[in-house]
Order: C-alpha cells, then structure tokens, then sequence
C-alpha cells in the first residue's frame, strides 16, 4: 500500500518505521523536523501521563515501552532505561489508576527511610528515558535507511495528498486546522534547563507538577500544565518557581547554573483520536503521552490498515 504520514513528531515518525517496516511504501511530509518541532522539547520519559482515562492507553504504553527497551541495545539512540521516583504528599488525594498502564509488577514502594524531603509515599519503577537530542536524529537516520521518503511540505487540506491509499494524521496540533477539531487545544508546558550533573533517577510529582530528567545535554526542570495557551515562550517567574521547587527536593541543584528554557504546546485531547475515517487514519491528541503512546498508536495504526486491506 502507498501511505502518506503528515507530521514528523514523534507520533508521525514511530508510524512511519512500523509501517515501512510492515511493508508498505511510506512517505513523511512535514512542515518542521527535528530540531524545530515540539518533540524536541519533550522531557520524553516513559510515563502514562495524563492518559489514564483512556483505557486503549494501557495496551499502548506497554507496546511502546517494549518497542523502547529494545532500542536501548543500541547505544547511539540515546534510550536508557532510569530508575524513577513518584511522590506523594500527605495533603493529596491520592490517584494510582496509573499503576494499570504500567508492564505487569513494574512498580513498588520506596521504603519509608528513603523518601524525598516532604513526602510521606513515594513509588519507584524502572522507565525508558529517551533523550530527543540524540534519539530523534537516530530514528531519522533508522527511517530513511529502510527506505522511507522524506519531504518537507506544508499541508493546508487532505486534498492535497493525491497520490496515497491512506493518510495517516499525526499533524499534533496542526491537526485542529486540519479537521476543525474542537476537542483539541494546547497545553503549554514550560521548563528550565539546568547545567548537567550525575543524577541516578527522575523525580516525578503530577500533582505539583514537577519533574527532574537528568540527560547528558542538561537536567530538565519542569513544568507547567496550561491549558489554551497558545504562546510558545517562557515567563522569568515561572522559571524561577520551578527552580525553587527543584531545590526543595533536592538541594545539591542549587549550585547548577540555569543554561536555557524550552516551552513547548501539547496537542491534548480527552481521548486520544485514533479511528479511520475514509481513506485517512488519524493518530493525534497525546497530550504530554507523545513518547509514552507514540509506539502502541502506530502499531495499532498498522492494524486497522491490515484490517480494512482484508475486508476488501
């Protein structure tokens, strides 16, 4: 089959390997690619953030995370597996629905005498980090060398794609131009940048929120969670909210100096939008889950393309 992926986020890329890989004659067309897309700025650590109400999720996250573990084997792409830490506060009504979307006794407590500063529960667990600086460039590079065409294109409509069986919408936010899709709207995340130092594990806190992700480039510090918020820039002050949060867990970053800020916009959806509709499978809507889903959505992709080939 002759397909057409619109987008080269993370979404659009990961189906475009599962599809080529299938045996289909794939081609990426892209208004950006990596450096200057919003996949660049995720932390992109595996986690089912803000997913748990979609219950097509758990079948997801498990997928994508085989699919990175198996990447780890090779060292250029820039996945490692991190231990991670979840707090929880005392004042919190706790939420452990994420623990379904986990791979099966992934996760336990972490005993009492070792809980962070503040915090009266913590669980940890074992999770892919993929550091899109090095990891987005490789899986390009793992594209084009299984045979995928790669072109840089603006889309305005659908109708623009004359040449293909399907369309396979991965256009993240792009896409509520794309389909007049009002469940769709952004959801801006700002970080900060802290000059790298040995950390051996991510620090995670949804309710606050706050994450640390040390990577080789830096230790990302976030973040924020803003809904309809279109402004892809940073505040000062939020920078330095999230600063002060990040020492008060752990204080040995007070010395790191702050080397640069990211915001990025999250194309957030109640349920992530994946159905076929015509000749145009939609694959959009993942929130801050892009990495954590990107794996099991292309997979599922590929099946209901093989699904309506054999209905035929």
């Amino acid at each position: 089959m002759k397909i057409t992926v619109l987008g080269a986020g993370i979404s659009g890329l990961a189906t475009a390997y599962i599809l080529k890989r299938s045996g289909h004659d794939v081609s990426i067309l892209a208004k950006e690619f990596s450096p200057n897309i919003t996949s660049n700025k995720a932390a992109a650590f595996w986690f089912p953030y803000h997913i748990r109400n979609d219950k097509r999720g758990i079948e997801w996250c498990r997928k994508s995370y085989v699919t990175y573990n198996s990447f780890i084997t090779d060292i250029a792409s820039g996945v490692s597996l991190k231990r991670i830490i979840k707090g929880v506060k005392n004042n919190v009504a706790e939420d452990n629905s994420w623990i379904e979307y986990m791979p099966e006794d992934s996760c336990r407590l972490v005993p009492n005498s070792n809980l962070p500063f503040g915090y009266n529960k913590a669980y940890e667990a074992e999770v892919p980090l993929i550091e899109t600086q090095i990891f987005l460039p490789w899986l390009m590079e793992q594209i084009e060398k299984i045979g995928v065409k790669i072109k840089q294109q603006s889309i305005k409509s659908f109708e623009e794609v004359t040449d293909a069986d399907y369309i396979i919408n991965c256009c993240g936010l792009g896409s509520k131009d794309l389909t007049d899709d009002n469940e769709l709207f952004a959801v801006r995340g700002q970080v900060a940048l802290l000059a790298p130092k040995e950390i051996s594990y991510i620090f995670l806190d949804n309710d606050k929120p706050l994450y640390i992700v040390p990577r080789k480039d830096a230790i990302i510090v976030g973040g924020t969670y803003e809904e309809n918020v279109y402004e892809e820039k940073t505040q000062e002050e939020t920078l330095k909210i999230l600063i002060k949060n990040v020492i008060e867990i752990n204080p040995e970053l007070a010395s790191q100096p702050l080397i640069g800020s990211w915001a990025g916009l999250r194309p957030f959806r109640k349920n992530v939008r994946l159905e076929k509709e015509g000749n145009i499978i939609h694959n959009y809507g993942h929130g801050g889950s892009g990495y954590t889903l990107a794996w099991g959505c292309a997979e599922s992709v590929n099946e209901i393309i093989n699904l309506s080939n054999t209905e035929k």
